[in-house]
């Protein structure tokens, strides 16, 4: 059988959890979805989560609530899924891409120091394949410039910096809980901060930017019916359902958390020997391992993935540098502005890892890897 490089763990606890969500007088976003946005919120030491559709959709949602418009430059990496910048473009700002430190692949300080002016509004990290942003140095570099950081941590739910949870470290953060990621509620993700406003802000932004609450309506007296948009939103709701899932998946994220970097451990142990670029993990840091970011060389690359993939070892390549698609091409954006993270997609290859890979079918990509990098 193929071994894919990511997949979800559903055991019974899982199941249960959402048949009797099905079962509740509740599909869409209820008691679930509160009870799922206080665990998350305990998972990542903010004062507050909000649940939404997706890990894109929490990007969308946290860069209205910050205030992005038309006009403001967000710093970003471009070492990630599109979205990271995609949906700041959406909303009207323009990127600023900043080149990445060699060793994490995560967004490097030294860039987004040269890289910000008095028009950043954001300074957007990503936990490049589970391992955090170096939040104190980059938090400094934002507030310095009176810019937020947002933390992209789709990768990164559970891992901590300096023993403070992912979720802490930033002015807000953002997770996504698609099955590949390091727990799951099918398609979902969430916002978490400590600023109310901003929290606030992304409430109201996932529901289409109603505001129910009279004490804030500028018609209260319409009727008990009434209900008013002060700013545009959009459908994010996550359905209960789904938060049913995560609340599951939530109770077993630290199993995750060992299991993943039992794979990690082995996959180093055991391909330490090839002269290859293994991923490291910095001293301060404690990361829930999403990738595996094998680094071959750059030549042997489209062979090597090629190879492995004809064996049913269904490596991925994280990430093409984010203006190198043609969206951001006709933008005017060009190749060669980040010359490390572009090499380190060159040379990229992610192994499997997910905490259901079971010890034989590790040893057959490490056995693959062996035998086709010899």
């Amino acid at each position: 059988m193929p071994i894919p490089y990511g997949r979800q763990w559903i055991d019974e606890s899982d199941v249960e959890s959402v048949v009797a969500a099905l079962r509740s007088d509740w599909l869409t976003t209820g008691p679930a979805v509160d009870e799922f946005e206080r665990g998350v919120a305990d998972v990542a030491g903010a004062d507050a989560a909000v649940a939404v559709s997706s890990g894109t959709a929490a990007l969308h949602t946290a860069y209205a609530a910050i205030g992005i418009r038309s006009g403001d430059v967000v710093v970003t990496t471009p070492l990630t899924f599109v979205a990271t910048a995609a949906t700041a473009v959406q909303l009207g700002a323009r990127i600023e891409f900043a080149d990445v430190t060699p060793d994490t692949g995560n967004i490097d300080p030294a860039a987004v120091a040269a890289a910000i002016t008095p028009a950043t509004r954001v300074v957007a990290g990503v936990d490049y394949a589970g391992h955090p942003i170096a939040a104190d140095e980059l938090s400094r570099i934002a507030h310095d410039a009176g810019a937020v950081l947002l933390e992209d941590a789709a990768h990164s739910i559970g891992s901590t910096l300096d023993g403070r949870p992912v979720g802490s470290l930033a002015d807000v953060t953002t997770f996504s809980f698609f099955p590949t990621k390091n727990l799951t509620t099918a398609e979902g993700g969430a916002v978490a901060t400590s600023d109310p406003d901003i929290a606030e802000r992304a409430r109201r932004y996932r529901t289409h930017g109603l505001v129910r609450d009279r004490a804030h309506q500028r018609t209260p007296d319409e009727g008990p019916w009434h209900q008013e948009v002060h700013e545009f939103g959009l459908n994010y709701r996550l359905p209960d359902v789904l938060a049913a899932l995560g609340i599951s998946q939530l109770a077993r994220l630290q199993q995750f958390k060992a299991r993943r970097s039992e794979i990690f451990a082995r996959y180093t142990r055991e391909l330490g020997d090839l002269g290859l670029t293994l991923p490291v993990r910095r001293p301060d840091a404690d990361p829930t391992w999403h990738l595996y970011p094998l680094r071959v060389p750059a030549a042997d690359r489209r062979r090597i993935f090629e190879e492995l993939r004809a064996r049913g070892i269904l490596v991925q390549v994280n990430y093409i540098p984010v203006y190198w698609h043609p969206v951001f091409e006709d933008l005017g954006y060009r190749r060669g502005q980040c010359p490390v993270a572009e090499q380190y997609y060159r040379e990229e290859i992610s192994l499997p890892m997910y905490a259901a890979l079971s010890d034989d079918d590790q040893s057959r990509v490490i056995d693959a890897v062996r035998e086709v990098i010899s």
